[in-house]
This record gives structure tokens, C-alpha cells and sequence, in this order.
């Protein structure tokens, strides 16, 4: 029995990722020719259909068999990198490429610490940055695209996590609003005031929406779809008086109000809301006590 090449399964899983011959021939470093006869010689290795030649559209439509080989792809290529990185963990750890997912609620915020912390504490490590929503980033994680995230708890996918800190919020308020007068916002208070929220998808939104006792993709009446597309948006709606927000610590601490004419106050209640901030990782992978080992340093850039 002839087995497929590694070359050959990269083939087919990027052209499940791109959903299109040209992207996945560039994403493989080869020509869209060399990409087609690769994998036309895997359906003749093991005389089976992975792509529907007659599909009535231009995208490449795979079979329930080719997308079951996609699947089963991913893994045996995960298997044979896991081989790579055992060596090379061993051989140096916290050295060459490391592929960083990072949520948009977080990176602009902490990796302008973070960043030079890493090269001065590990000058061989080389990251590679992805900054995207949590799901996405998840996706990357599974597929095999990045190695390690750093994101918001709660996120679910196949992965281990390991928090690194926890990131409370504070309520942003127009200059001069009436609950400004306070000390600290009771979390009861906010039920009265129009919420400005990040647009879903972001794992920001439904932290606010927990820690407020709302429903999942709550908007205020009459105003759905109005959201903020960053944190420095919603800084600049809370300015206009648009209403009130909440707003991570860690944005609060690297300056996401630059100015703006908008007072945080801390919020009250049983128990202080926010978010834990935490990495993760495939399950088992052979990185797993590198990931670990630059915990602190990340805690610390967290801590400033």
C-alpha cells in the first residue's frame, strides 16, 4: 500500500482552509499546477473522489469522503510536527517560530510590554503574530495554524488553558454623568443606562452582558445593530454620550481613554466582574512546558 506524502496532505488541508486552488498553491510555496497534480495523484493512490470535478461553481467542493480525509489530514500532519517540536523543545527550549494568537480585547493593549519582555528573556524565541476573534483564533489552534493563544476565559475548543491573570472591569461614564458622583457603581445601577457594547463575536461582549445579567446578543430598543467594532470606539460613543460601557483594566492601564472625556469608576456587587486572561494550547502538545515556562512573563507584562 502506497501512503500519501505529507507534501500531498498539505495539499488537501489547504485547500479546505482557502477554499480556493491559487490561495492554497501560495500558501504551499508552489504553483497552482504542481498543487492540481498532487492531489489528482492522491486520488489515484487510493482510487477514490476527494473533489467533485463536475461541482456547478468554481469553488472546490469536496466529497463526504475527501472532507472525512481532510479531518483525519489535519491529524496526521499535527502528529508529524508534534515529532518536529518533541526535538526541538528538547534540543532548545523557548527557540525558533512560535505562531501567537492574540483576541483584539487584548493585544493592542499588552503587547507593547509584552513584546520586548519576551525578546530580552528569550532572544531565540520568534513570534509570529495573529490578532483575530476567539472563535477564529480557536479554529487556527485546532487546524494546526498557530501554536499558542492568548485570550479570554471562558472559551471553549479543544485545548488546554492556563490562566495567567484576571482583568476586572470598570464602568465607563460620560464626563459629568450622575452615577460618576460615586465612589464605586453598584452592578444594579447599569439596568437603568443605555449598555454600549463591542459587535458579536467579540468574547468581550458576552463578558459584559454576564457580568450585567443580560441575555446573549442583548441590544437596547430600537438600536440593534449599533455596536463598536474596538475599545477605543466604544471610548469615543461614551464620550459623545451615547451611554456607558464597561471597560477592561488592561485597557484602562495601557490608555485606552487617551484623553477622552469619560470617567471610570469601579463596579460593586458580590463579586467583582472581569475576565480571566489565559493561554492555551493543543492537548498533549509536545510544547506544553515551554507554554508554562512563559507564563510569568506574561503575568508580569499583565501587571506592568
Amino acid at each position: 500500500m502506497i501512503l500519501p506524502s505529507p507534501q500531498q496532505l498539505r495539499y488537501l488541508v489547504a485547500l479546505a482552509d482557502h477554499g480556493h486552488f491559487g490561495r492554497a498553491a501560495s500558501a504551499c510555496a508552489v504553483t497552482q499546477s504542481t498543487l492540481s497534480a498532487g492531489l489528482i495523484a492522491l486520488e489515484r493512490q487510493l482510487a477514490a473522489a476527494l473533489l467533485e470535478r463536475n461541482a456547478p461553481t468554481k469553488r472546490p467542493v469536496f466529497t463526504p469522503l475527501g472532507l472525512e480525509l481532510v479531518a483525519r489530514a489535519r491529524t496526521a500532519l499535527g502528529a508529524l510536527e508534534a515529532v518536529a517540536e518533541t526535538a526541538a523543545a528538547a534540543r532548545d527550549p523557548l527557540s525558533g517560530p512560535l505562531r501567537l494568537g492574540v483576541i483584539p480585547t487584548i493585544g493592542p493593549f499588552l503587547l507593547p510590554r509584552l513584546m520586548p519582555a519576551l525578546r530580552a528573556a528569550f532572544p531565540r524565541l520568534r513570534l509570529w503574530l495573529r490578532e483575530d476573534l476567539t472563535e477564529r483564533l480557536v479554529a487556527g489552534l485546532e487546524g494546526g495554524r498557530l501554536d499558542l493563544l492568548l485570550l479570554a476565559l471562558p472559551a471553549t475548543g479543544a485545548m488546554e488553558t492556563l490562566p495567567v491573570s484576571e482583568d476586572p472591569f470598570l464602568v465607563a461614564l460620560p464626563q459629568g454623568h450622575h452615577l460618576a458622583a460615586r465612589e464605586r457603581v453598584p452592578v444594579a445601577a447599569l439596568s437603568g443606562e443605555r449598555l454600549l457594547l463591542l459587535e458579536d463575536g467579540h468574547c468581550l461582549r458576552a463578558h459584559a452582558e454576564a457580568a450585567c445579567g443580560l441575555p446573549r446578543g442583548f441590544a437596547p430598543a430600537g438600536e440593534e445593530g449599533f455596536a463598536a467594532t474596538s475599545l477605543h470606539t466604544l471610548v469615543q460613543m461614551v464620550a459623545g454620550g451615547l451611554g456607558v460601557t464597561l471597560l477592561p483594566k488592561l485597557a484602562l492601564d495601557a490608555g485606552v481613554l487617551a484623553g477622552a472625556p469619560v470617567e471610570v469608576r469601579p463596579l460593586e456587587g458580590t463579586a467583582t466582574p472581569g475576565r480571566a486572561l489565559a493561554l492555551a494550547w493543543r492537548p498533549k502538545s509536545p510544547r506544553a512546558a515551554e507554554f508554562r515556562g512563559l507564563a510569568p512573563a506574561v503575568a508580569a507584562a499583565i501587571a506592568g
